[in-house]
């Protein structure tokens, strides 16, 4: 499976991963799936069979539950993979039980190397930005557990693009470690991140990890004009945003078009759609069993080609949020988007 360096650093990540929310399946996750040690330990197999080396996890997935499975499962293997994990979210009832303060983001690390049976996390993510904690104070204690060894590369996820400058420019002011990645959402239904976070990673090297990306199965091709599973996650877990149905559908018939000229499945084609993009270093899949997970592989065996590619980008298309449109209007060659940001940097 092709590698790619993570933003601007040396990590090197497949450009499909694992995510492990379906493993656990502990209180409201129960609905992501259900996966115990023997399931995940035969899905571990198939994503080193496939070539991907990297897991995606977090402390609050299963209440704690998928990183000990993942533990279990990974004893005698731990050099076959690299393990991202997320800290944020309240892991319990005291004051310092959540958020991005010195004293949890400590804890949090230490419950999660323990969790996980392993010495050291390849990428410890900030799961969300802390509003009331110092960036500052954050950061610093990123830097005590990359000093100690406990922690290698850093990470953010659904930040907003001034949290993320904000963070960027506070490790550079205080030479701090800096987020080499940031995990968003990002699918043909979720574009939003093309706005700003996108161009932010192509301008600052931040790579992207994209969760979601067949938008809570809604792109798998289940989803149709005429047909409905009657049990989906979307039965448990509320997509974010409104769901615009008709927009939904002229992109599944598009997949379907495209798929049934490749004859590959509609999800591969909507994760393929994701490889092209600039700034996309992961994209990360998550299966419920091992032939959904086979599927999601086998988008990377493959690619679109540009006419397929633009064929999405225009049925999936929403208007630009002001300043974007203004400046993309009115604002010339001094303001590109994002492919001429990238052709020029490739340059």
């Amino acid at each position: 499976m092709e590698q790619r360096l993570l933003g601007k650093s040396g990590l090197s990540v497949p450009v499909l991963s694992f995510g492990t929310m379906t493993i656990g399946g502990q209180g409201r996750f129960a609905s992501m799936g259900t996966l115990g040690v023997p399931e995940a330990r035969r899905m571990l197999d198939i994503c080193a069979d496939a070539g991907v080396t990297l897991l995606d996890t977090a402390d609050v997935y299963s209440s704690g539950g998928s990183e000990e499975v993942l533990g279990e499962v990974l004893v005698g293997k731990r050099q076959r993979f690299a393990i991202s994990t997320k800290a944020f979210s309240r892991m319990g009832p005291g004051p310092h039980e959540t958020g991005l303060s010195r004293q949890h983001l400590i804890e949090a690390c230490e419950a999660s190397l323990r969790r996980l049976r392993t010495d050291y996390i390849d990428l410890y993510l900030a799961h969300e930005p802390d509003q009331l904690v110092p960036v500052e104070e954050t950061l610093r204690a990123y830097d005590d557990l990359v000093r100690q060894g406990k922690v290698r590369y850093i990470g953010c996820s659904n930040f907003s693009g001034w949290h993320l400058m904000k963070a960027l420019g506070a490790s550079e002011r205080n030479g701090l470690p800096r987020y080499i990645a940031q995990q968003i959402n990002y699918s043909l239904l979720a574009r939003d991140a093309e706005s700003e976070l996108i161009p932010l990673g192509i301008d600052q090297g931040v790579g992207a990890m994209v969760w979601s990306p067949l938008h809570f199965g809604l792109l798998s091709g289940k989803f149709r004009r005429d047909a409905r599973p009657s049990e989906t996650r979307l039965n448990h877990l509320e997509a974010p945003g409104t769901i615009d149905q008709e927009r939904l559908y002229r992109i599944v018939d598009v997949l379907l078009e495209i798929a049934g000229e490749r004859v590959v499945t509609a999800a591969q084609v909507a994760l393929n759609w994701l490889m092209s993009k600039p700034c996309v270093d992961t994209v990360i899949v998550g299966a419920r069993n091992e032939e959904q997970l086979r599927d999601n592989l086998a988008a990377a065996e493959w690619r679109l080609t540009a006419e397929e590619v633009a064929r999405l980008d225009e049925v999936s298309a929403t208007p630009e949020p002001y300043p974007y449109w203004h400046q993309h209007k009115f604002g010339g060659e001094r303001n590109p988007r994002v492919p001429a940001m990238r052709a020029a940097k490739a340059e």
